[in-house]
């Protein structure tokens, strides 16, 4: 019987134990906080807050956490490819401590994400700064690993800009938080969608396989079967199973053609003077920006000359524009009139043409 897509119900070393070595791409570990609250919380209206007093989060102390915590991630370690990565979140009650086993162990931290929530309970006896955070620690197996960043499609995620290490974020509520037959949070930690969807859609491609040995209510595998990545749940509580398996079921994964990671295209290795050498410029012809405000004459060496400067296309550019170095692009600067359309077009349409096609 296959595990793949499946959640295993029991404690998640033994299952991890039974799991093949280098067989999973990712790890999403939501491990217990160990937040040792020894009473109820109440808000200012004296109603109780519904924290974490779950068993699952109970440990005798510290040293019983860190062994737990070793002991989960040597298992995830041995399963996880040498080209996966490991994503573990936490608060300040446990992170630190998971960080130091992590490094122990071999792993090598590639970045903390900070996930900051646009929506934290607030600090209500006003003794403390209001706990607006959580942070994930993302490792690779050990240094040097060549391990999965779809950078690209994480730019693009983020309207075209490099994406950040701290992500604004929700908590998770609405129709979102899943709720029992009395209203009540199925589970006191259930993380939003949107946490996940960021992970799995950095660190790891289409067909991946990602395990999540704290499982809960199912974050992981629902975003997975969305963005058509296969996943291993491990759980040990049947009421947290069967509200997980029900979301999974009723997600609709993405069409494959669209899951495909985003990889920007890359420049064409075309000398400006190629477009002399094939006819597409000539001697003489005039270029310029797309204001019109500024006007360029190709000489036959590729050398353009403005006024009585003479300098290359991006030298030209960065003159016009009054910058001290040449930095400006000068194949999206300068626009020259199509000879097949006689249009005025960026000289990087004129480029591309006679660039070879990408393979």
């Amino acid at each position: 019987m296959t595990i793949i897509d499946t959640i295993l119900q029991g404690d998640c070393i033994d299952h991890m134990r039974q799991l093949p070595d280098n067989s999973v791409d990712a790890v999403f570990a939501d491990p217990p906080y160990f937040m040792q609250l020894h009473k109820e919380l109440y808000r200012p209206d004296a109603t109780a807050i519904q924290a974490v007093h779950d068993d699952w989060d109970k440990f005798t102390d510290f040293a019983d956490y860190d062994a737990f915590t070793n002991a989960w991630l040597t298992e995830a370690r041995r399963v996880l490819k040498d080209t996966g990565t490991l994503w573990v979140i936490g608060t300040y009650h446990n992170i630190f401590r998971v960080g130091c086993c992590l490094q122990n162990q071999g792993f090598w931290i590639l970045n903390d994400i900070i996930w900051r929530k646009v929506n934290p309970m607030p600090n209500f006896k006003g003794t403390r700064f209001a706990n607006a955070h959580e942070t994930l620690i993302w490792c690779a197996k050990y240094p040097r690993a060549k391990y999965t960043f779809n950078y690209d499609s994480m730019r693009a995620f983020n309207d075209d800009l490099q994406m950040r290490s701290d992500w604004w974020i929700p908590v998770c509520n609405g129709p979102e938080r899943l709720k029992d037959e009395n209203g009540h949070k199925v589970h006191t930690t259930q993380k939003p969608e949107e946490l996940l969807y960021r992970v799995i859609l950095a660190a790891t491609r289409p067909g991946d396989t990602i395990l999540d040995p704290f499982f809960g209510t199912g974050t992981t595998g629902a975003v997975a079967k969305k963005l058509g990545r296969h996943y291993i749940g491990i759980e040990r509580d049947p009421a947290y199973i069967r509200a997980a398996q029900s979301r999974i079921d009723a997600v609709t994964p993405a069409d494959a053609a669209d899951l495909i990671p985003y990889t920007r295209q890359e420049n064409p290795k075309v000398p400006f003077g190629a477009l002399l050498a094939t006819g597409y410029l000539r001697p003489g012809c005039q270029l310029k920006d797309k204001s019109g405000r500024h006007r360029a004459f190709v000489r036959a060496d590729g050398s353009v000359r403005v006024g009585t400067f003479v300098g290359s296309i991006h030298q030209a550019g960065a003159a016009c524009t009054h910058k001290t170095s040449p930095s400006c692009n000068g194949w999206l600067f300068w626009y020259a009139k199509d000879p097949e359309t006689q249009e005025w077009v960026p000289l990087d349409t004129l480029r591309r043409r006679l660039s070879p096609p990408q393979s």
